[in-house]
């Protein structure tokens, strides 16, 4: 493992929605959006981040995940040039650029698909996708969507020259200088399929980081049998904000019980928010609790990505509608000096904790164990061979005396040890802390 992955920790941007992008393709000349990023660049280096991770950015008709042209930018943002820009911008601040690939669906404007819909089954590229042809000329097929989205049409990944495709994209961008990719529902996509195109694309970038969208299942399984490196940890994001909401923490200890698990095998993404979900900030019940939250993310192993806007407090709820995603995926301000002053305590709360992560960049792989477990209360230690820090998390109204064997300083957070390897938290309050190993 080299000191690169146990530093990385990713500032994921939405970019058609940050850059306030339209929402629908047009037929203009490409607006050059994508340099504006590189005036935020310093903002993610500053909070802690180590790489930049991008939303699609490919020619879509709408969203970013109806892809038309995986080897194009997306004209609402610019162009080849722009992206160069941007990476080579990303690079000068030591900031790697991870891609999103939409690889298991395509958009109905997709050249392979058209062409399916213009000359029938007898189209060479019929075989890319699962079609049933009804009786009669001039009919359109059906075919395989992606959860029933009409414009979302399913690859179909037994076809070579799927594969073919999809390595060749994965690889034409990690030649123009993208670290790795984000795999959009890979786990919709048979792991064969990505056990295919996997050494492929190690065969010419052995250092690319591979990461599946896994939303539950045999995480560890589908790491094994796709080759990949890393799927995103659901389990674990759906029990920091739901144990903090029902004052039960022993939910949270059986999550961190399971992620020791995973990380036997590999180490997976962790997060409190992305472009799918409801901000962290909105899920919780008690905004008192965020920092309990963040301290749990930034202790445990793995590989943490914070959703931007997520380090300023944003608000937004995901809603189960068309355009229920637009209130977690706003357009940002052309610059960081243009946030709002109520975010910024957050942000420095952030830098706080990932500070803590860097100096302590042994917990990327590090184990976690309770020592002290009831709904409101907990002490987990955090461990790899012999090195070790304490965190302590009162969910109560009253200050908690927890059993801490060994707790030194605060390193973050607020608590003050006591005689006999106790410490006492403040109601609502939490702690990261050294100890004498």
């Amino acid at each position: 493992m080299t000191d690169r992955e146990r530093h990385a920790i990713w500032w994921h941007v939405y970019p058609l929605g940050f850059l306030g992008a339209e929402q629908q393709a047009t037929d203009g000349p490409p607006v050059h959006r994508l340099r504006r990023l590189v005036d935020w660049l310093d903002y993610a280096r500053d909070l802690g981040a180590s790489g930049l991770a991008l939303g699609p950015v490919f020619d879509s008709g709408t969203h970013g995940y109806d892809t038309v042209d995986h080897f194009r930018i997306d004209p609402r943002l610019g162009t080849d040039e722009d992206f160069d820009a941007l990476v080579a911008a990303a690079g000068e601040r030591g900031l790697r650029v991870l891609l999103d690939g939409v690889f298991n669906h395509v958009g109905r404007g997709f050249p392979a698909f058209r062409q399916v819909l213009e000359e029938g089954p007898t189209a060479p590229t019929a075989s890319w996708f699962r079609l049933s042809w009804p009786d009669g000329p001039g009919a359109e097929p059906e075919y395989a969507t992606f959860e029933g989205h009409r414009q979302l049409v399913a690859l179909d990944h037994a076809e070579p020259a799927v594969a073919d495709h999809v390595a060749a994209v994965m690889n034409h961008w990690l030649d123009r200088g993208a670290a790795g990719w984000r795999l959009d529902a890979a786990y919709a996509v048979p792991t064969s399929f990505w056990a295919r195109v996997v050494p492929r694309v190690r065969a010419a970038h052995p250092d690319a980081y591979l990461v599946g969208e896994v939303i539950h299942g045999d995480y560890a399984g589908f790491v094994a049998e796709s080759g990949i490196d890393s799927v995103t940890q659901y389990e674990l994001w759906k029990a920091v904000w739901s144990s903090l909401n029902d004052a039960n923490l022993f939910e949270l200890s059986w999550a961190l019980d399971r992620h020791n698990e995973l990380l036997d095998s590999f180490v997976p993404l962790t997060f409190l928010g992305n472009h799918d979900v409801t901000r962290i900030a909105s899920r919780l019940t008690d905004e008192r609790h965020l920092p309990h939250a963040l301290a749990v993310l930034f202790t445990v192993g793995g590989t943490p990505s914070v959703y931007a806007g997520d380090e300023q407090a944003f608000r937004g709820v995901k809603e189960d509608r068309e355009g229920g995603d637009e209130a977690v995926r706003p357009a940002f301000p052309d610059s960081p000096d243009d946030l709002a002053p109520f975010g910024w305590p957050t942000y420095r709360l952030h830098q706080d904790l990932i500070g803590l992560r860097r100096r302590h960049p042994w917990m990327h792989r590090a184990r976690t164990r309770a020592v002290e477990l009831a709904n409101e209360r907990l002490c987990y230690e955090v461990r790899d061979g012999d090195r070790a820090l304490l965190v302590a998390l009162n969910l109560g109204d009253d200050p908690a005396e927890l059993p801490a064997p060994g707790a030194g300083a605060p390193l973050a957070g607020a608590a003050t040890v006591l005689p006999g390897g106790r410490v006492a938290v403040p109601g609502h309050g939490w702690a990261v802390l050294s100890t004498d190993e």
